[in-house]
């Protein structure tokens, strides 16, 4: 009895700790202009890469990778490219096809959703939803305005914003819409409404702070009884 009593106290913290933020930049990908596929469901991307991390995350078809302009070397995948200046060189991604691309976590994913985006001639959008293939509850939206493309030199798009938003409940998946080929985006980040980071809300921390105490405090009278 005590020890389910400290047990169910545990699993109490366990809840209360904020879930760490999953961030795919898809730089272990090693083609341009491939689907993205698999690669985070631990199986490989259109050009073969892989295996990547098994994340249980699978991207529609249409959503592929672009590699930065200004990385690999002066290779043909990279000059083609108008994009540069990535938050995380060398590739990021875009679609060339439909309205939207898709992203399906299975496990789900809560708290936020975030990424940078560049946008220069046509303004984008993002829509999170509670089931997979963007069905079920709208969750989150976000409207994408188009950012200065004025760079130095080339590329066009060239200027990159980091944008976020929070929901409440369980999310499935999330399309990435707006024209196709004139959306890129990086360091998509999930459980976190800042990319790239780990949420640590400070509501979370103090309940799972004042919780490990109170476990402490329960066990030491648990054992002396």
């Amino acid at each position: 009895m005590k020890k389910l009593a400290f047990l169910f106290l545990a699993a109490a913290i366990c809840c209360a700790a904020p879930a760490k933020a999953q961030v795919l930049n898809f730089d272990g990908i090693t083609g341009c202009e491939v689907s993205v596929g698999n690669y985070y469901n631990g199986g490989t991307a259109g050009d073969g890469s892989g295996p990547g991390p098994n994340l249980g995350i699978v991207f529609s078809s249409n959503a592929i990778t672009l590699q930065d302009f200004f990385a690999g070397g002066g290779s043909a995948c990279n000059q083609v490219s108008n994009t540069g200046n990535m938050p995380s060189p060398p590739m990021g991604l875009f679609f060339l096809s439909g309205s939207a691309a898709t992203m399906d976590v299975a496990a789900g994913f809560t708290t936020g959703f975030s990424f940078f985006y560049t946008a220069a001639n046509v303004p984008g959008s993002i829509s999170v939803w509670s089931g997979l293939d963007g069905t079920g509850i709208e969750l989150a939206s976000l409207a994408l305005p188009t950012n200065d493309s004025s760079c130095v030199t080339t590329p066009t798009f060239c200027n990159w914003d980091p944008i976020g938003v929070t929901f409440s409940g369980t999310a499935e998946s999330v399309n990435f819409g707006g024209s196709a080929n004139q959306v890129v985006f990086d360091n998509i980040t999930l459980n976190s409404s800042t990319p790239g980071t780990t949420p640590e809300p400070s509501t979370l921390v103090q309940i799972g702070t004042g919780l490990i105490g109170l476990a402490g405090a329960l066990r030491r009278k648990l054992w002396k009884a």
